[in-house]
Parts: C-alpha cells; sequence; structure tokens
C-alpha cells in the first residue's frame, strides 16, 4: 500500500531567476554555480554581476559535485518545524572543486564521523518543484 508524502516542513527559498538555476539544477541531478567568462572565475552566493569584474554577463555552469569539509558544527537542538526532526544534524561549509565555498547539510552519515578536510559529494533533497544541494561522504 503506497503511504502519503508529507508536505515539506522547512522554509523555501523563493525561487527568483538570479537564484531559481540553483535549486532546480538538482531535479536534473545538477549542481549548477555561476561563472565569469570575463574574469574566468566561479563564484557563489547566485548573483547577476560578478563578484570581481562587476560586468553581468556572467552564466551557469555545471559543477562536478565533489568537495571537501571546510568546516562543520553539529546541531544538537532546533524546535523549528522539519529541523527537530533531524537532530542532530551536520552544518557545514564546503569547498568545491571549482573553488567556490557552499554551505550545506553533511547527510548519510554519523555526525560524529565528519571531519574537516573529509571528501564529499553532492546529493539532493527533493522539495515540491526545487532540490536542495546536500552533501554525503564521497563514496570510493
Amino acid at each position: 500500500m503506497a503511504t502519503e508524502q508529507q508536505p515539506y516542513r522547512k522554509p523555501l527559498p523563493e525561487l527568483h531567476p538570479e537564484i531559481a538555476p540553483y535549486y532546480t539544477g538538482g531535479l536534473r541531478a545538477e549542481l549548477m554555480i555561476k561563472f565569469c567568462p570575463n574574469c574566468n572565475i566561479s563564484f557563489h552566493y547566485p548573483r547577476t554581476v560578478c563578484p570581481e569584474c562587476l560586468k553581468s554577463d556572467t552564466v551557469w555552469r555545471r559543477a562536478s559535485g565533489k568537495g571537501t569539509v571546510y568546516s562543520y558544527t553539529i546541531t544538537y537542538q532546533n524546535l523549528s518545524p522539519g529541523f527537530r526532526e533531524e537532530v542532530p544534524y551536520v552544518l557545514a561549509l564546503v569547498d568545491l572543486a571549482e573553488g567556490v565555498r557552499v554551505m550545506t547539510n553533511i547527510i548519510d552519515c554519523d555526525p560524529k564521523d565528519v571531519s574537516v578536510g573529509m571528501p564529499v559529494e553532492v546529493t539532493w533533497e527533493r522539495a515540491e518543484e526545487l532540490a536542495i544541494p546536500k552533501f554525503r561522504p564521497q563514496k570510493s
């Protein structure tokens, strides 16, 4: 017998054009980050102008989805709906292979097993019309 899927309880970003590809790329299993062809740099958080040259002809590029944990914290208490059911959870900064740093969660492992420098790869949490990039330990 099929079970009814529960509604997503965490806050969701508003999908305005400046950030939408970051969250909708996951529906295709693609981690998308911004790139400036003038400076030849990738950058994150998504914005319409390059943080180096301030030109607006930036483009979206598919990232490898591979990275390493730069820093992290384990959250043991959060009373907000959608989060309280998941404690303890890991909030982390991950350095992507493309040279940008993203804030995310490390999932699919015991929080005590997370460490700085740990190799991770992207995975997706589906939430209505978008997919939120999260990271898990890299498979060998």
